[in-house]
């Protein structure tokens, strides 16, 4: 069940008060006075992908290296900390109200990179058009109690919501949310470009008692952050020769090249994320149109022996289609298919009979095209399966991941802590399979008036579409970094969130 709503949410006085004397600037001095950057200079992050020109959110899913980027040049309303939890971003500090239908954001002192003023009215615009129907932002599908966005005054914006979402905060803080205007960020740092690095320096506080001095702590080399847009292999060289003080965005496809740098077990920093991983079905065509055909493939899948391929104990087998870690709290426990009691053996002897039943008549399969990563990662992964469903007779063809195909790879971490995430996020998509009566179930505990109500719903829509049988389940999503023992605060968290100009704790 979903947690009650409190009156209120603000911010600790301490944070505010790091605020009101500049978060960026007080970082540069207190890192600098201590000698925890000393004459080290910038930190430098290798992000696997490439940094785009102007990235923006509105443009779809955004790789490592330009999420961290947006995460220093332009936040969202909140964002997350070292740890994963909720903390201040543009907005300084929020409110909810009684009935948790409003969230009141008072925005801070701040100015785009062309020095224009950030108003309420850009903020509430460009939210606004993240999730407008034309949007290709990863998130707008994610937002469906949105009922409107608005500038209240010239300091606050209010997000109001035909029915209380506890969990609206977790979204809002993805780096997918950052507040860019027309390509420009408004901090908490600044951005130059070189090449395929950029130096991000802090934004003077705009409110510093002595301006002077505020220039000068954000001018520091020590308090900036140089960050390059390189593929995994490049990102752990410059790792291993010196030249990067930590690798961010690593996934199962890049692992292996982790494996083969002989960088030290110790570096490695995993996440315990949430989510889907796993193969999703495109088709519901011909063989795949049964839907004991398609459960049949999902139990011949050897999952500990899949997982162990890659020599990583954090990573976990998942046969559910909701992720379990954050939504104890919030929802009935994920479903567990009726097979997941059975040991392998027994799995793959029932998988084996629904298979032959189809064969009988002389029904034939026709090869199968599985979508995943081009990458060392991508090909074990497609090694795996396929020998697990030849083993069933079942061929199959690995294709490219925008190619044609009947199933495609899904790897996404939960992105908040609502129970119907994954539901929504197997149903009726681009990617998937659809029932409409599953779908139906699941728009009415988005809609649902209290909790109570929305747990039941969620209940029903999960049997439908377990039912349904839409994907393969296979594991946990594999969320990876590399820290030198420099970055101090890069640890690994449930939201596979590190905010890049946090990598350094303070002392206490």
């Amino acid at each position: 069940m979903m947690a009650p709503m409190p009156p209120t949410i603000d911010i600790p006085a301490k944070k505010r008060l790091m605020l009101r004397a500049g978060a960026a600037g007080l970082l540069a001095l207190t890192l600098g006075s201590c000698g925890l950057f000393g004459e080290a200079g910038p930190v430098r992050i290798a992000a696997i992908g490439t940094l785009a020109a102007s990235p923006s959110p509105i443009n779809g899913e955004l790789d490592a290296a330009n999420a961290a980027l947006l995460n220093l040049s332009a936040q969202g309303l909140v964002t997350f900390d070292a740890e994963g939890q909720v903390d201040v971003g543009l907005a300084e500090r929020w409110t909810v109200t009684a009935d948790g239908r409003s969230y009141i954001f008072r925005i801070r002192e701040a100015k785009w990179a062309n020095g224009r003023k950030v108003t309420t009215a850009d903020v509430a615009r460009i939210l606004q058009s993240y999730l407008a129907p034309r949007s290709r932002h990863v998130l707008k599908d994610d937002f469906p109690e949105i009922e409107t966005i608005k500038a209240m005054t010239e300091t606050v914006v209010e997000i109001r919501l035909s029915v209380p979402q506890p969990a609206i905060l977790e979204l809002l803080a993805q780096p997918s949310m950052a507040i860019v205007n027309r390509g420009l960020g408004w901090g908490p740092m600044r951005a130059r470009r070189n090449g395929r690095s950029a130096l991000v320096s802090p934004v003077p506080d705009p409110l510093a008692e002595d301006p002077e001095a505020a220039e000068a702590a954000a001018a520091d080399p020590a308090a900036s952050i140089e960050l390059t847009g390189t593929t995994a292999p490049r990102a752990l060289a410059r790792f291993k020769n010196g030249y990067a003080d930590g690798v961010v965005g690593g996934r199962f496809s890049t692992l292996p090249y982790f494996a083969a740098s002989n960088i030290g077990r110790s570096r490695l920093v995993v996440d315990p994320v949430p989510g889907l991983f796993g193969l999703s079905f495109v088709s519901d065509e011909g063989f795949l149109a049964v839907q004991a055909n398609r459960e049949a493939l999902s139990r011949a899948i050897r999952r500990e022996r899949l997982i162990a391929a890659f020599g990583l104990q954090e990573w976990e087998p998942q046969m559910t289609l909701r992720p379990d870690l954050y939504t104890r709290d919030t929802g009935p426990a994920p479903l567990l298919p009726a097979w997941a009691d059975y040991d392998e053996q027994s799995r793959f002897v029932q998988a084996q009979r629904t298979i032959d039943a189809w064969r009988t008549g002389g029904r034939e399969i026709e090869t199968l095209r599985i979508a995943v990563p081009d990458s060392p990662g991508g090909r074990i992964l497609f090694a795996y399966v396929a020998a697990d469903l030849a083993r069933l007779g079942v061929p199959t063809r690995r294709v490219a991941t925008g190619a044609p195909a009947e199933l495609r790879l899904i790897d996404e971490v939960m992105p908040n802590d609502d129970a119907l995430w994954g539901l929504r996020r197997l149903s009726c998509r681009p990617d998937t399979i659809c029932h409409r009566d599953a779908q139906a179930l699941i728009d009415e505990a988005a809609a649902a008036p209290n909790a109570a109500e929305r747990a039941r719903l969620i209940g029903e829509a999960e049997v439908r579409l377990a039912g349904y049988s839409p994907f393969i389940p296979i594991a946990t999503p594999l969320r990876w970094s590399v820290a030198a023992q420099r970055l101090t605060a890069l640890r690994a968290n449930g939201r596979g969130q590190h905010p890049l100009n946090r990598l350094i704790a303070l002392p206490r």
